[in-house]
């Protein structure tokens, strides 16, 4: 069961973060999914880290959800993705709307001195067109951990499509 949340993290999921990371978290903004049992899934970060951007502003923080889709990875289904967004222009008109839902999500998660300090730095550019993952090709898949860390708190054709095909990613949470 997935929980939208919106929230610090408190001391325990700190401790479940660092854990799962293999090292102490930075430049994180928000928890924004949960499993049932509050463990965190997804991690929103700050656009600018060290006064540099990172590409990701939902991060997969969730163990069990990163083997699930490794083993998507490794069996193709990127190429699979990247074939029927060729041949099915529905689908690609969703997947473009995915990533405009990203960029836009990631403007508004950013306070104005964050905005101002990106446009200072020549930033902004990267940051209003790169969409998940930071991707700059939107008709490329390039991580399906991202996609689906957006699909769990935003909307996002890539994840509803794992979601439909590969019903067992979801069902490997609590």
């Amino acid at each position: 069961m997935v929980i939208q949340t919106d929230q610090a993290p408190d001391t325990r999921q700190l401790a479940i973060i660092t854990e799962q990371l293999g090292r102490a978290p930075r430049g994180i903004q928000a928890v924004t999914a949960t499993d049932g049992e509050g463990t965190p899934l997804v991690l929103r970060m700050d656009s600018l880290i060290d006064g540099k951007p990172f590409p990701t502003l939902y991060w997969l923080s969730s163990d069990r959800l990163k083997i699930e889709l490794s083993h998507l990875e490794a069996a193709g289904v990127i190429k699979t993705l990247e074939a029927i967004l060729k041949e099915d222009p529905d689908f690609m008109a969703a997947y473009r709307k995915s990533h405009e839902d990203y960029v836009a999500r990631r403007w508004q998660s950013m306070s104005k001195a964050v905005q101002q300090e990106a446009a200072a730095r020549g930033y902004d550019h990267l940051l209003r067109e790169r969409g998940v993952g930071g991707i700059s090709n939107w008709a490329q898949v390039r991580c399906l951990h991202t996609q689906y860390a957006h699909h769990l708190c935003g909307t996002n054709v890539i994840g509803q499509w794992i979601d439909e095909y590969y019903p067992e990613v979801a069902a490997s949470l609590p």
